[in-house]
């Protein structure tokens, strides 16, 4: 029988955790902009709403922080960057969950610390000994930080049966992993001396956010769209994430990693790996992860002059954003005057399978660009040059389905109709949804589900080591081209744009054009 307190939840309309094994999450960086911009405020949220299981929030970090200084720091990221305003009487109950340790990963003794204010927070609070580790550091740090947890003990030794067993310990690893594909295998390697496979979740917001999560049920809930994903009905598709700003205080992270391996490596090729997959015989983890990594496997490799003609980079000069001057890339504090770090990217890439066999897909992202929009478009083939499509200089537009990630999260249709009157006059127009005005409210940050899902051992929406790896098979070849391109000038597009010329000549090439976003 459910217990009074949950009862009395259930009656006032709060839902049950997803995740209700009680657990301890210890963030590395703790105190750094990840978890006081993203982190915290997620973790807020899921309090509020009642889906947090019970729960202590340890951070970790090398600044010297009283556990009230750490709520104050939470509760400053809280106030800055949630999606809802703090709750003064829902505050406290939050906050009393919060814990910082003084810890270092450097010596043999560096996580000692942590190791006692764990075993004494579980033990005050009743807590089974469940933990989620969360690297919230830099990529550079995730191999010293898995082997100071392994030398001090905090988790059994790795073994195929840990997964299952109870309490329970899981990774969470941030992007990027590595900068290359030998990079990435390393700290694979070193990874998985500690942890198994089942016990690491590699963590990309984006297939957090709502639209993302939705693409699945759009494809494979819906019988008048599967039968269309394909190399028959589909002419192309576009994959577009436009940033507003610009590199921001993230020059020191932006001048080693750069737009393709920022955003493509990772983001956007699991935004294409969706579109494109087959239906999966089931919503078992593994299952849609297969899927997925079969996609992957399945791009063709751009290697040496084949980057060169479908492959466009560029880097904003100084421009405008929103009618106010702004500098150029190379003029950013902290960037190198010198830089040919790509803020902006374009590539043509084909899937070589039989779905989608001849059907282009065309990814473009930068900073610095016109707006912040995310959209996948797939463009539909046009309908015979006969009848309503008949008149060469008045063709008809192809039907489109666009999915909006952000801001304006939802998806629309477009189709032609006829204007009313006597005479037959087709016009275009969409059949639109919109997220907040359908279920009103706020949507949940991307972070919100992410971690409840860790909590729950639901390891759909993380990348596996596999296509991690299989990711970077794809992009290391670009990388390796651009690295014998020293002299070669790079392109430029003015800040506030939709990116270079040589974006447009790239799609424009094959008798399309970018979509208006």
């Amino acid at each position: 029988m459910a217990d009074a307190s949950l009862l009395e939840r259930l009656a006032v309309g709060e839902t049950m955790p997803m995740a209700a094994e009680p657990v301890t999450l210890v963030i590395f960086g703790g105190a750094g902009d990840l978890a006081h911009r993203k982190l915290l405020p997620a973790l807020y949220n899921l309090s509020v709403d009642g889906l947090l299981p019970r729960t202590a929030i340890v951070g970790v970090g090398r600044k010297p922080l009283a556990d009230e200084e750490y709520r104050a720091f939470a509760k400053d990221g809280v106030s800055q960057f949630s999606r809802r305003p703090i709750d003064e009487q829902a505050w406290p109950a939050f906050a009393s969950n919060l814990f910082f340790v003084n810890a270092s990963i450097d010596g043999e003794h560096g996580l000692a610390p942590l190791g006692s204010r764990l075993d004494l927070v579980e033990h005050e609070r009743g807590l089974p000994g469940n933990r989620i580790y969360y690297l919230a550091v830099p990529s550079s740090l995730f191999v010293p930080t898995v082997q100071q947890i392994q030398r001090s003990r905090l988790v059994p030794p790795v073994d195929t049966e840990t997964r299952n067993a109870r309490p329970f310990n899981r990774l969470i690893v941030e992007k990027p992993i590595g900068h290359d594909l030998d990079s990435a295998r390393t700290i694979d390697d070193a990874i998985a001396d500690v942890f198994d496979e089942g016990q690491i979740y590699r963590i990309d917001h984006y297939l957090g956010k709502e639209t993302v999560q939705n693409i699945l049920v759009l494809r494979f809930a819906n019988s008048i769209f599967e039968p269309l994903f394909n190399q028959r009905y589909v002419d192309h598709v576009q994959i577009t994430v436009a940033e507003a700003e610009g590199v921001g205080t993230r020059a020191g992270y932006y001048e080693q990693a750069g737009a393709l391996r920022d955003m493509v490596q990772n983001h956007m090729l699991q935004l294409l790996a969706m579109i494109a997959m087959e239906p999966p015989h089931s919503l078992d983890a593994d299952v849609v992860r297969d899927e997925k990594l079969a996609v992957l496997q399945s791009l063709r490799r751009l290697i040496g002059e084949e980057v060169d003609r479908k492959v466009v980079r560029a880097q904003y000069s100084a421009g405008f954003d929103m009618g106010k001057p702004v500098c150029a890339y190379r003029d950013e504090p902290g960037v190198d005057p010198a830089s040919r770090t790509e803020t902006f990217v374009a590539l043509q890439i084909c899937i070589d399978n039989w779905r989608w066999a001849g059907v282009p897909f065309f990814l473009r992202t930068g900073k610095r660009l016109a707006k912040r929009s995310s959209e996948i478009s797939v463009h539909l083939k046009s309908v015979p040059p006969i009848l309503f499509n008949g008149d060469p200089a008045r063709k008809l537009d192809p039907n489109i389905l666009s999915i909006r990630i952000q801001p304006d999260e939802g998806f629309s249709l477009g189709i032609s109709s006829k204007v009313p009157g006597p005479r037959v006059t087709v016009y275009p127009v969409k059949m639109d949804f919109h997220y907040g005005a359908t279920f009103g409210g706020t949507t949940p940050e991307a972070y919100e589900r992410l971690l409840l899902d860790v909590m729950a051992g639901d390891a759909t929406l993380f990348m596996r080591r596999d296509a991690v790896e299989t990711a970077w098979q794809f992009v290391t070849p670009i990388l390796e081209r651009w690295t014998g391109q020293t002299s070669a000038p790079l392109p430029t597009y003015s800040a506030g744009s939709w990116g270079p010329p040589e974006a447009d000549a790239l799609i424009r090439a094959t008798g399309r054009s970018w979509r208006a976003l």
